[in-house]
C-alpha cells in the first residue's frame, strides 16, 4: 500500500461500525459492518492518518482553533453549536486510564465535532465504587484526560448521574460503550427532550480500572 500510513484503521473501523449502526433505519449489522469496511478501505486509500490535513477549515474548526483548550466546557458547547457543530459527550470515573477507555473516547469523538467527558468528581467516585476509590483525584484524572487528543473539555459533576450536567450542556449525542442498550438509558429519556440521541459504540471486554486494579494487586502480593 505504499506509503499509507495504517494507523488508525481499526478505531475509523469501530468508528464507521458505531455510525452505521446509530443511523438505525433498515440496516442490519452485516450492513454496518460492511459499511465500517468500505470506509475504512476508503480512508486507506486515501493515505490514511499520515494523509489528514484541514486546507480548508470549516466553521467548527476556526472555533477549535481560536479556543483549543477552552477550560469551560459550556462555552465549548455554547460555541460549537452557534458554528453548526454536533456536540458529543460521554462519562464516567475514568479512574485508572486504559485502552478500553481510549477506543471508546476515539469513536465518540468521531461522531461530532467536539467530544466533552464528564467526569465522576472523587465524592461520586467513592458512592458508586466504595471507600478504597478514586485511585486518582479529580484534578489528576481530569488533566490526563485532556491530554487526550480526542478530549475537547471536561465537567465535573459531584452527582451519582450525570443528568444535571447532561441538562446543562444539552449535547446532540450522550456516548456509551455496547455493554448498555441506548433506549433503556435515563439519560435516553433526557436527550430526546431537546432531540439528542444515546449512541452505543463497541465495547472492549477484559479492559477495566477494576481488572487492572486486581493484576496490580496480584502483582504486589506475589512480590
Amino acid at each position: 500500500m505504499g506509503d499509507v500510513d495504517t494507523c488508525g484503521a481499526g478505531d475509523s473501523f469501530a468508528a464507521g461500525l458505531a455510525v452505521a449502526l446509530a443511523a438505525g433505519g433498515d440496516a442490519d449489522l452485516v450492513d454496518a459492518i460492511a459499511a465500517a469496511i468500505a470506509g475504512t478501505a476508503d480512508f486507506l486509500r486515501h493515505g490514511g492518518v499520515g494523509a489528514l490535513t484541514s486546507p480548508t477549515a470549516g466553521p467548527v474548526d476556526e472555533v477549535r482553533a481560536g479556543s483549543t483548550r477552552c477550560p469551560d466546557p459550556v462555552e465549548i458547547v455554547r460555541r460549537v453549536k452557534e458554528a453548526g457543530g454536533t456536540v458529543v459527550a460521554t462519562g464516567g470515573c475514568f479512574d485508572l486510564l486504559h485502552a478500553g477507555h481510549l477506543r471508546t473516547l476515539r469513536a465518540a469523538r468521531a461522531l461530532g465535532d467536539t467530544l466533552i467527558v464528564c467526569l465522576n468528581a472523587d465524592t461520586s467516585v467513592t458512592r458508586l465504587k466504595g471507600p478504597e476509590r478514586p485511585l486518582m483525584p479529580q484534578d489528576d484524572r481530569a488533566e490526563l484526560l485532556l491530554a487526550l487528543d480526542c478530549v475537547d473539555a471536561v465537567a465535573i459533576f459531584d452527582e451519582d448521574t450525570p443528568l444535571r450536567i447532561l441538562d446543562e450542556l444539552r449535547p446532540d449525542i450522550w456516548v456509551k460503550g455496547g455493554d448498555y442498550i441506548p433506549e433503556l438509558l435515563p439519560e435516553h429519556r433526557l436527550l430526546s427532550e431537546w432531540g439528542g440521541r444515546c449512541v452505543a459504540v463497541p465495547f472492549h471486554p477484559g479492559r477495566s480500572t477494576t481488572s487492572l486494579v486486581t493484576v496490580l494487586e496480584r502483582i504486589s502480593t506475589d512480590s
